[in-house]
C-alpha cells in the first residue's frame, strides 16, 4: 500500500528521467502524450492494489522504454563519434600525404632553380665566349689584312724605288 507521499517522491524521479531523454526536436503530440501519461501516473492517489500494480507496470514500462531509447541514443552517438573519428583520421592521413607531396615539390623546385641558375651562368659565359671567339676571328682577320697591307706597301716601295732610278 502506498501513500500519496510515496507517489510524489517517485514522481519527480520519473519526470526527470522522461524529460532528460526527451529530445528537443520531438513533436508537440509526443509531448502531450507523455504529459498525459505522467498525469495518469501522478493522479493515482487511490491506494488500492490494482492501481499500484498498473502504476508499477506503467512505471516499469516507461523505465524500460526510456532505457531502450537512451541505449539507442548512446549507440547512435557512438556511431556518430566513430564516424567523426574515421573522418578525422582520414583528414589527418590526407594532410600528411599532402605535406609530404609539398615537401617533395619544394625539393624539386629548389633543384630546378639551381639548374636554371647554372644554365643562365653557362649561357652568359657562352655569350662571353662567343664574343671572345668573334673578337678572335676579327683580330685574326685584322692581322691578315695588316699583313696584306704590309706586303702591298713593300711592293709599292719597290716599284717606286725602281721608278726613281
Amino acid at each position: 500500500m502506498s501513500s500519496p507521499l510515496s507517489h510524489s517522491k517517485d514522481q519527480p524521479r520519473i519526470r526527470k528521467s522522461l524529460s532528460d531523454s526527451c529530445p528537443a526536436s520531438s513533436s508537440a503530440s509526443t509531448k502531450s502524450l507523455r504529459h498525459e501519461r505522467l498525469s495518469r501516473l501522478g493522479s493515482s492517489g487511490v491506494s488500492d492494489v490494482s492501481n499500484d500494480a498498473s502504476t508499477n507496470h506503467a512505471e516499469s514500462y516507461f523505465l524500460r522504454r526510456e532505457n531502450r531509447l537512451s541505449a539507442k541514443k548512446k549507440a547512435e552517438e557512438e556511431t556518430m563519434n566513430s564516424d567523426y573519428k574515421k573522418m578525422y583520421e582520414k583528414a589527418l592521413a590526407t594532410n600528411q600525404r599532402l605535406k609530404s607531396r609539398l615537401e617533395t615539390s619544394k625539393q624539386e623546385l629548389a633543384m630546378i632553380q639551381d639548374q636554371l641558375q647554372k644554365a643562365q651562368k653557362e649561357k652568359s659565359s657562352d655569350c662571353g665566349s662567343n664574343v671572345l671567339e668573334a673578337e678572335k676571328k676579327v683580330k685574326a682577320e685584322l692581322k691578315m689584312e695588316n699583313q696584306r697591307l704590309k706586303d702591298e706597301n713593300g711592293a709599292l716601295i719597290r716599284v717606286i724605288t725602281k721608278l726613281s732610278k
